[in-house]
């Protein structure tokens, strides 16, 4: 009776660890894929930044910057409509870059402004801490953004390339505009 009893329930048990074990492999191939796909996005970024020879920020720094008073311009490059009026990091003036990388000035990208209007935002101080956003890491607005502002001569650009998704992620308010 004993034997019988183990000879059925051998294949049951074999069947669940054989389970468990593809499981656990498919999930260890799926850390394996992640990563790849982590290091893509982070190469892509690094090579961005690089282009456009401007530093970058994180979200902890940027709110600690705020916090500290310091005199800071922050620049959020999406839709007016669709993204900046319904929450922004607080303070941030809009001024919208698409998404594709703009090596040329395009005014009919940048909602109809020039260069000329995103150097009179970014004020006469060259020198000054601008720091530029857009949505999330992937989102290359804040790329165009920064980039263009050393194109410009400004000296101490930031991306900040967590953007608006961060931001809100790690708990801090968003302002409306009402």
């Amino acid at each position: 009776m004993q034997l019988k009893k183990i000879m059925l329930t051998t294949p049951v048990v074999l069947t669940l660890l054989l389970g468990f074990s593809l499981s656990a492999m498919a999930f260890g191939a799926n850390k394996f894929e992640k990563e790849v796909e982590i290091e893509t996005g982070a190469v892509k970024l690094v090579r961005e930044v690089l282009r456009g020879d401007y530093g970058v920020i994180s979200t902890e720094e940027l709110k600690k910057m705020i916090d500290s008073g310091q005199e800071i311009l922050v620049i959020d490059t999406m839709p007016y409509e669709d993204s900046y009026k319904k929450g922004h990091i607080p303070g941030a003036q809009q001024f919208l870059f698409p998404i594709p990388e703009m090596t040329t000035w395009d005014s009919k990208e940048t909602d109809g402004k020039s260069q000329e209007d995103f150097a009179a935002l970014l004020g006469p101080d060259k020198n000054k801490t601008i720091v530029i956003y857009c949505g999330f890491v992937k989102c290359t607005r804040s790329h165009n953004g920064a980039m263009w502002a050393r194109k410009l001569g400004y000296t101490n650009v930031l991306r900040h390339p967590g953007g608006i998704f961060a931001w809100k992620g790690a708990g801090y308010e968003a302002e409306e505009v009402k």
